[in-house]
């Protein structure tokens, strides 16, 4: 046994860690991009969305709000998926006798200038418990 040098065996796996050791690519931190996207695009649509959210959850009959989900603002027109026929049906209803002229009036701060109803689902299955969908 030799006290100063390592074994021959231990030098060979020692060498061959060297050669097959792979270093991952340095990368740029995404800090600065990060926050800078979430400022153009979150953000700002978020305050806005956010606004619409909270009146369409105070105007809107709490019957229909489970069975209904903003998607979408876009040049002051917001569009909202709802899951039936029937309850886009009621829904569409319900704007006309007032409801949309009453969301309008509420929003007008945040731009918005027009709904359109669209049939789709927002959530997976038939469940009753509805969780949103990533795609």
């Amino acid at each position: 046994m030799t006290h100063g040098r390592p074994h021959r065996s231990t030098q060979a796996l020692a060498r061959l860690q060297h050669f097959k050791q792979v270093n991952p690519p340095q990368t740029p931190a995404l800090g600065a991009e990060m926050i800078m996207f979430f400022k153009q695009s979150v953000e700002k649509r978020q305050t806005k969305l956010g606004k619409i959210a909270e009146c369409w959850a105070q105007l809107v009959p709490e019957t229909l709000l489970g069975h209904c989900a903003l998607d979408s603002l876009h040049r002051g027109s917001l569009t909202v998926l709802v899951d039936s026929a029937s309850h886009l049906y009621e829904l569409k209803q319900l704007l006309l006798a007032g409801l949309q002229q009453q969301l309008l009036f509420a929003c007008k701060s945040a731009g918005l200038r027009k709904i359109t109803l669209k049939p789709g689902r927002w959530y997976d299955g038939a469940e009753e418990v509805r969780k949103p969908r990533f795609g």
